[in-house]
């Protein structure tokens, strides 16, 4: 049997929906059932006006079921489908018509886009059906290898292709070349700070979390942009996964080979930032999966929130669960936090003095739990430049290219030695895979064991130490870790606040 498909979205997948059109005699009336939410059921009007632009005149009553009828339904994704379906059974296009169709109608007969092209693409190679899309989800639902994809821009050109008066063009696979959009600022017009663009050159390199510490006006914040442009551009693989989030949540689609960099602001709730609500909806560290997640101001944020972050810094995804249900979203973030080192902003600082009392300092740091901070594996303390010094340093330093350049081939180190594991950085190596396959030598053992207790790390401590020591020895071209990875690794621990 030829069946008519829509779908709807939960979380980043797209579920099939099986449109019934049943036409009795009577007044005219159009019912949806099928647990449709208010857009889906306001299409009767929708669809109506659109099928009249073709001169469609619809009588009788018409009954509109979608199926599964225990599966919510949400959106204008099922306008297309609906109208296909009516159409269909009151004989304006072929009775042997099939596939999946998504799309929100205009009055006039438009196909406006809508959400979810890169999920649809995927259920479709899924059922082995065609897809027919509005046309300004052409882009994103073309970058889905081995689907039957056409894209149309009013319900006018979808019908004449379905009689077979006309054909649409099927869409051809097209994936964006590896282009990297150059990012602002560029770490040549960063002056000074030698030592923070080390500490993030090794973030970058490993995908490390990184604690960016220092007084108002240092550049936690300019520094933090700048990382993203340092970081190697997505793989194939990656860039799919991403444009899939964002497809999903509905965020401007911009196909590039540029990571996500999220900016979150200290008032986001843990639905903003993990994900959730009604419609299950991607959070922030979702969108920036494959990305930087950038945490201004972090010991402002409610701790809630923080905490919620335990658990995908630690797996590299979010489960959110609901009334409804549940799902998993991606969340393979490099998280990066902004903060000052005391409640006035100047502990420790050149030129001014700091006005906190011990007590105050001693709140201030334990605004952050210990599980939070044992995630975060370089601290860098962000000095303020004076006058004379911003003045004393001509001329440009390395610029995000020469460094990037860098991070590339120790990132194609780690593919080449971790692939077989499925693991492609350092940062996302397994408590065993540190144990077994790191490749720490004897001096390097015996040099962390002698300052790992002053350190006072934990369990999981030592192995992000290991696995920053790796990364240090991979931007090095060394084969094993030694006492001086480990030793500049240590040294990224400290700092500030953290120190507890």
């Amino acid at each position: 049997m030829n069946r008519i498909y829509g779908l709807t979205l939960r979380g980043i997948d797209a579920l099939p929906v099986e449109v019934e059109v049943c036409v009795t005699g009577g007044l005219f009336s159009i019912s949806i059932v099928g647990l449709a939410d208010t857009a889906v059921k306001e299409a009767r009007e929708r669809v109506r006006i659109a099928l009249g632009t073709l001169g469609i005149k619809l009588k009788g009553h018409i009954a509109v079921n979608l199926a599964p009828a225990d599966l919510p339904k949400e959106g204008a994704l099922l306008d297309l489908p609906m109208a296909v379906g009516i159409a269909r059974e009151a004989g304006f296009i072929p009775k042997d018509v099939s596939g999946i169709f998504m799309g929100e109608l205009a009055l006039d007969g438009r196909l406006r886009k809508v959400k979810g092209g890169v999920p649809a693409a995927f259920l479709s190679r899924e059922m082995g059906l065609p897809l027919f899309i509005p046309r300004g989800n052409a882009p994103e639902a073309s970058m889905v290898q081995g689907v039957e994809v056409y894209s149309c821009s009013n319900i006018a050109e979808l019908f004449s292709h379905l009689r077979g008066e006309s054909r649409l063009k099927k869409l051809d696979f097209s994936l964006p070349k590896a282009k990297v959009v150059e990012v602002e600022p560029d770490f040549a017009d960063i002056k000074g700070h030698v030592a923070a663009k080390r500490g993030m050159e090794i973030a970058a390199a490993g995908h490390h979390n990184l604690a960016l510490i220092g007084a108002p006006g240092s550049g936690k914040t300019m520094l933090a942009k700048a990382l993203r442009g340092i970081l190697p551009p997505l793989s194939d693989e990656e860039l799919i996964e991403v444009m899939r989030i964002r497809s999903a949540r509905g965020v401007s689609i911009e196909v590039e080979r540029t990571r996500p960099f999220r900016p979150v602001h200290h008032t986001a709730s843990v639905v903003a930032l993990c994900g959730g609500g009604s419609d299950l909806r991607p959070g922030e560290i979702s969108l920036a999966h494959r990305g930087v997640l950038f945490l201004d101001e972090i010991t402002e944020f409610r701790r809630d929130v923080l905490e919620a972050l335990r658990q995908p810094l630690e797996d590299g995804c979010i489960t959110v669960s609901r009334a409804a249900g549940s799902v998993i979203y991606p969340a393979s973030v490099l998280l990066v936090t902004a903060s000052n080192p005391c409640p006035c902003g100047y502990l420790g600082d050149s030129e001014r003095n700091c006005t906190c009392s011990p007590a105050d300092i001693e709140r201030y740091s334990r605004k952050l739990s210990g599980p939070i901070l044992d995630r975060i594996d370089l601290r860098l303390q962000i000095p303020r430049l004076t006058p004379d010094e911003l003045l004393e340093l001509d001329g440009a330093g390395e610029s995000s290219f020469e460094i990037r350049q860098r991070v590339i081939k120790a990132r194609e180190l780690q593919i080449e030695r971790w692939s077989s594991f499925g693991v492609k950085c350092n940062a996302e190596l397994s408590e065993n895979m540190v144990k077994k396959h790191l490749g720490l030598s004897k001096n390097g053992r015996a040099f962390l064991k002698s300052l790992g207790t002053a350190f006072k790390l934990t369990g999981r401590g030592f192995s992000r130490v290991l696995k920053v020591a790796r990364t240090i020895a991979d931007l090095a071209g060394d084969k094993t870790v030694d006492e001086p990875h480990l030793a500049e690794a240590l040294a990224y621990r400290g700092g500030c606040f953290f120190e507890r």
